[in-house]
């Protein structure tokens, strides 16, 4: 079974977010979304060493998610501030974030928080895994925007 079905929870997640992209619940998308979720996870086998993460501490994890979400929406709200504001008012950049962790999964996770954050995306990691390069929509102050992603997203993860 577990040959099968070696990432349930995994397989149970993607079927999820099929139905919630597709927005319906109709017969065919369930059926269809059920069979994507079992055959993705056995074909993403070969990509990786075969090193899963692992939720060693659950709470750190659900605050983390809800800051994200809080987050976004602060975001989201500057962002709409400062586009339907004077395009003198932006300031975009480039800012390097060094990384304390070392884990691919980690650092994965971190770029993704750092993306689905409107007004900044992960643009490349450095090969050595020493830092993100972010673009940021309007910068003020580079080493506050690295203390915060630092304290609010990395030190969870």
């Amino acid at each position: 079974m577990s040959r099968l079905f070696p990432h349930p929870l995994l397989s149970v997640i993607l079927w999820i977010a099929w139905l919630a992209l597709n927005n319906t619940i109709a017969p065919p998308h369930m059926l269809l979304g059920a069979l994507l979720a079992c055959i993705f996870p056995l074909t993403d086998l070969h990509l990786t060493d075969g090193h899963w993460p692992s939720l060693h501490r659950p709470l750190v994890a659900i605050k983390l998610a809800l800051r994200v979400l809080l987050d976004i929406l602060v975001s989201n709200v500057e962002v709409l501030r400062r586009v339907l504001g004077p395009e003198s008012a932006i300031h975009p950049g480039f800012v390097r974030v060094p990384l304390d962790l070392n884990d691919d999964w980690a650092i994965t996770a971190l770029a993704g928080i750092i993306t689905m954050t409107p007004g900044t995306l992960t643009a490349d990691v450095a090969d050595d895994r020493s830092y993100l390069l972010v673009h940021v929509f309007h910068i003020e102050d580079a080493e506050v925007l690295i203390a915060s992603i630092k304290q609010r997203y990395e030190a969870p993860l």
